[in-house]
């Protein structure tokens, strides 16, 4: 199974701008003029070793993940990191046959506005298959693709674009792939896909909170309502948790209702449900690259001193970040 992630931010996408990639810049040659650089041969070995929120950018593009399950090909949400991702398969196949899967986790506009600019949606030769729990997933695509708010209709798409409606909490095959589904609590409604195969599991869980947790760090079973069991049962020995931590902690709080999570409460399903890594998306739109990286740092010095020893592994997403399950 591969990951590959093509959107990681979360409501709007959110491009670096100049002043954050000058300040970058300024960054690395203070610090090349730190450590003495004289030699062009040194600069490979001084470029790894810079700290992560300079070397990398989380990216822009909103919620979009790629799956690949052998010959399938999976994708999770269609945010505008659906764009780069339909360019890439152009690449690869041009206007030859390939079959495509899109689970939607919902349809609120910042994940599913890319896929107007989906290219192998255009592709007469592909048959591109559309997943969601929410009733009327056609219309919902057709409606942002009207003349009041997009110059092409959904229409002038020339492959084989298919709707499959799935129940709440149910269970289906996409050949020797199994995916089960979990309502989550967000406005609106989102659902969590939870992909099994060859023996490897990934859980895709955007968009939603988990307001009945309890605040203890070590969360014991005990004290969990029916939902919170059932979140911890579906995250159960998951190799991958893909999960919703746009927020702070002290954000969760004040921004209630508005359907998102943070780090801590991530590690602390994560551990419950025996995780083996968590990869931390759907990153706020406002924060730049150092402060995300500042976050992560705060959720791994949260896992060092939690009481629940484990091997659980953290991950920040970024875009272009692969991961081989």
């Amino acid at each position: 199974m591969e990951i590959h992630f093509w959107g990681v931010r979360g409501s709007i996408a959110t491009p670096l701008s100049n002043a954050e990639l000058n300040a970058k810049i300024e960054s690395v040659l203070k610090l090349g003029i730190k450590q003495g650089l004289t030699d062009p041969s040194q600069i490979a070995e001084f470029v790894d070793n810079l700290p992560e929120h300079i070397r990398y950018t989380a990216g822009g593009d909103s919620s979009c993940v790629q799956v690949k399950c052998g010959d399938k090909l999976l994708i999770l949400d269609a945010g505008s990191g659906i764009r780069p991702l339909g360019n890439s398969i152009k690449q690869q196949y041009g206007q030859k046959p390939i079959e495509i899967h899109i689970l939607l986790s919902h349809t609120h506009w910042d994940h599913i506005c890319g896929f107007p600019f989906f290219e192998p949606a255009y592709n007469p030769n592909a048959k591109v298959l559309i997943y969601g729990v929410h009733s009327g997933l056609r219309e919902r695509l057709e409606i942002q693709q009207l003349y009041d708010y997009f110059p092409v209709p959904f229409g002038a798409m020339k492959s084989n674009i298919e709707f499959i409606q799935l129940k709440e909490r149910t269970s289906f095959n996409i050949g020797d792939v199994v995916i089960d589904t979990l309502p989550l609590v967000h406005p609106g409604g989102s659902h969590s896909y939870r992909i099994t195969h060859n023996g490897k599991t990934v859980v895709f869980a955007t968009d939603s909170e988990f307001k009945e947790l309890p605040h203890e760090p070590a969360l014991k079973r005990a004290h969990f309502s029916d939902r919170i069991e059932s979140v911890v049962d579906f995250f159960k020995s998951a190799d991958l948790l893909i999960f919703d931590a746009q927020y702070t902690f002290l954000e969760s709080v004040i921004r209630e209702n508005w359907g998102h999570s943070n780090v801590f409460l991530g590690i602390d399903l994560a551990l419950e449900a025996r995780v083996k890594k968590i990869a931390f998306t759907h990153h706020e739109p406002t924060y730049s690259d150092e402060k995300l990286w500042g976050i992560f740092q705060k959720a791994e010095d949260y896992l060092e001193i939690h009481p629940t020893k484990t091997d659980l592994q953290l991950v920040l997403a970024y875009e272009g970040l692969e991961i081989v399950l």
